[in-house]
């Protein structure tokens, strides 16, 4: 991979000093727990595919496929411990039947992180995120105890996922007046499919210091091509369902607009003589706020495919025409602000340059 995007290329991750693959490796397929995931054999090929390419950042959750996809990385990991950078997560519930197996409270906090541990067999993680805003735990009990655990040395850095943007402004804000862990990392869902993070969620990122790692890029499929209108009538499913297409569904994103997006990107990739998902993935790179996106993959073929993003450059063009697809609507204040009238009031006749 010539691209100065190659994995070996590495990234600061936010205002950290440490440094980073520009593709994560996502294993929430790693493991056939759920229905749909990559066996051992599979995984193994994908992880060494992704390393011996120079790939050092690699993203799990203790959940993922029954705490399966955390106990592969530990046999996978072994011997090369020391060059990668480990992340996981915690909030989700480990047992259906316990209430406090889940949610951002200390006990469970402290209780997944040991879990992790176990699994993954190693004595620290590298990355730690806050895997999703329960809208139960206060803020200062989450940051306590994120910031005990990196005293603690068994996790080094902390991140947060699936969060409203001023929840995590004001995480933020306590961790600098208390002397706490700041959050380096937003992972959040970010693709041609999903660009409402763009009203506040990426700007507070780039203002507040934490570098994002879109997850889901390619739509969960929906960008690759693979589905047609005929699949628009797939209903959602409540839990985890047993197929990709379900999943899919159950995101809110098999529908009409978002084939017409696919559309567009298919109509790049045919120009440039790529495939779909390169250029959904090279998108995500392009955008100026984004460290790495997680990339999943079922078969190595996949993630060969998708690696090749790396090499890929879009064109001014081709970056507009995608924009113009997948564009979100705007909305209040930025609605009202940017019309002529407010814009004349505020900055008169005056020409001011706007921070980017």
């Amino acid at each position: 991979m010539a691209s100065s995007n190659a994995l070996n290329h590495y990234r600061l991750l936010g205002r950290s000093g440490m440094r980073v693959s520009p593709i994560a490796l996502g294993t929430m397929t790693f493991g056939t727990e759920w229905g749909w995931g990559a066996d051992g054999t599979e995984a193994g090929r994908i992880f060494d595919l992704y390393v011996e390419h120079g790939g050092n950042f690699i993203d799990t959750a203790v959940n993922y496929t029954g705490g399966a996809s955390e106990r592969m990385l530990g046999q996978l990991i072994k011997g090369r411990r020391d060059r990668l950078v480990l992340s996981t997560k915690f909030t989700m519930a480990r047992d259906p039947a316990d209430p406090n197996s889940g949610g951002n409270h200390r006990m469970n906090l402290m209780r997944s992180v040991e879990a992790s541990l176990r699994q993954l067999d190693t004595d620290r993680i590298e990355l730690l995120y806050l895997h999703a805003w329960d809208f139960t735990t206060s803020p200062d009990e989450v940051m306590r105890g994120l910031d005990d655990l990196v005293r603690s040395g068994k996790v080094l850095y902390v991140g947060i996922c699936n969060t409203p943007a001023w929840q995590i402004a004001r995480m933020q804000t306590i961790a600098d007046l208390r002397g706490w862990a700041p959050l380096v990392a937003l992972q959040i869902e970010y693709s041609l499919l999903e660009r409402t993070v763009e009203h506040e969620l990426i700007p507070m990122a780039a203002e507040l210091g934490l570098g994002v790692l879109p997850w889901s890029p390619l739509g969960g499929g929906v960008l690759t091509g693979k589905y047609g209108r005929a699949d628009l009538a797939q209903q959602a499913e409540a839990g985890v369902s047993a197929s990709r297409k379900g999943v899919i569904a159950s995101s809110g994103h098999m529908t009409a607009r978002a084939l017409d997006i696919a559309d567009a990107v298919g109509q790049v990739a045919q120009q440039i003589g790529a495939t779909p998902s390169q250029v959904a993935i090279a998108w995500t790179l392009a955008q100026p706020a984004v460290t790495a996106p997680v990339m999943g993959a079922r078969t190595v073929e996949q993630a060969q495919d998708n690696l090749k993003a790396l090499a890929l450059n879009l064109t001014d063009e081709h970056l507009a025409l995608l924009d113009q697809a997948s564009a979100p609507a705007p909305i209040f204040p930025e609605r009202f602000i940017g019309m002529p009238m407010p814009q004349r009031l505020i900055f008169g006749d005056s020409q001011v340059r706007r921070r980017r």
